[in-house]
């Protein structure tokens, strides 16, 4: 089989001309046009001829339904809205940028687990009202080391997760979709695979972090059961996609004391509503679903963009290729 051409590219990355230009450079001599992501009229009529789009956000109907169109990369990391069914069923192949910010999702994840640890909301309120000490039961409080980080989901920013984790002298357990070899920094390894449930990371995890896609699969992965499940001193950090909680449940679950507290970047409904039950629950650290970027996130972006473009000429497999096994149907 003859190995894919690319002959007229659409880019909607609103990056500056330096990094515009590797892009256009590496698909050379395909004919190349750049659009702004807001210019429906300009992407619509690239649409009509163009096989590769290099796009800012999520591909919609008017990628599906383009003639030519034979691959779509995503310059982002979640790509449960371009998970969709009918991407497959028309053969189009769909890329994204896991892994351009893993380092820094990995040390948001530990801020919540250190904020969650040292009880820095008792902490700041004090400081406040200029109050020293006077947290009940402060002084029995442990750190993270000697204590089990589980982690739900091991790619780039669960092996990020990883190595922090053995920073911290912590002992990790993994727990994975797909069978995978031994990975550094993981003392156990469970996949779905080879038949392990999530139920011995549930077990022995103090601090469970989920990094994991949200796909039909994963969709309420963290619901009543798993959390009556859970230690009642542990916390859940969610740094993959709202709906792998069953917010409902875990609102419960932090009412009861079932667990000892969350700490959320990612909701079922986002902007997260005012009146959301979840913003009172106790102990729960939010943030709105922003991570500070790693300085150089754009060209790190664009490296897997240049990677990705040699790879599909050569037909070899495409980093971050989305496959059946990632659809997510959503609910209403």
């Amino acid at each position: 089989m003859n190995a894919p051409t690319i002959d007229r590219v659409l880019c909607t990355l609103p990056f500056a001309d330096e990094f515009v230009d590797q892009v256009k450079a590496a698909v050379s001599p395909a004919e190349f046009v750049h659009a702004a992501p807001n210019d429906a009229g300009a992407i619509a009529k690239a649409l009509e001829t163009v096989d590769v789009a290099i796009i800012s956000g999520d591909l919609d109907d008017r990628y599906i339904s383009a003639p030519r169109l034979k691959w779509v990369h995503c310059n982002h990391s979640g790509l449960t809205k371009s998970a969709r069914p009918e991407v497959f069923s028309k053969g189009i192949k769909v890329t994204g940028a896991a892994g351009r910010s893993a380092a820094a999702l990995a040390q948001h994840g530990f801020y919540f687990a250190l904020a969650l640890t040292f009880d820095s909301r008792a902490l700041f309120a004090n400081q406040a009202a200029h109050v020293w000490r006077g947290i009940p039961n402060y002084g029995d409080r442990l750190g993270l080391a000697g204590k089990t980080l589980g982690i739900v989901g091991l790619g780039h920013t669960g092996r990020e997760m990883a190595l922090l984790g053995q920073a911290f002298h912590m002992k990790v357990v993994a727990y994975t979709r797909s069978s995978q070899p031994d990975q550094p920094n993981v003392d156990v390894l469970l996949s779905a695979e080879r038949g392990d449930t999530i139920d011995m990371l549930i077990d022995q995890a103090d601090v469970i972090m989920l990094a994991t896609q949200l796909t039909d699969e994963t969709y309420h992965m963290f619901s009543e059961r798993e959390f009556k499940r859970m230690r009642r001193s542990a916390f859940i950090i969610n740094m993959a996609r709202g709906p792998v909680i069953d917010e409902v449940a875990l609102v419960s679950a932090l009412e009861a004391g079932e667990i000892a507290g969350a700490g959320l970047d990612v909701f079922t409904k986002e902007p997260l509503p005012a009146d959301a039950p979840i913003w009172d629950a106790p102990n729960v650290i939010i943030t709105p679903h922003m991570t500070p970027a790693l300085p150089d996130r754009t060209q790190r972006s664009i490296d897997m963009i240049v990677e990705n473009i040699g790879r599909y000429r050569a037909g070899l497999p495409l980093l971050n290729a989305l496959t059946e096994k990632d659809v997510f149907t959503p609910r209403a």
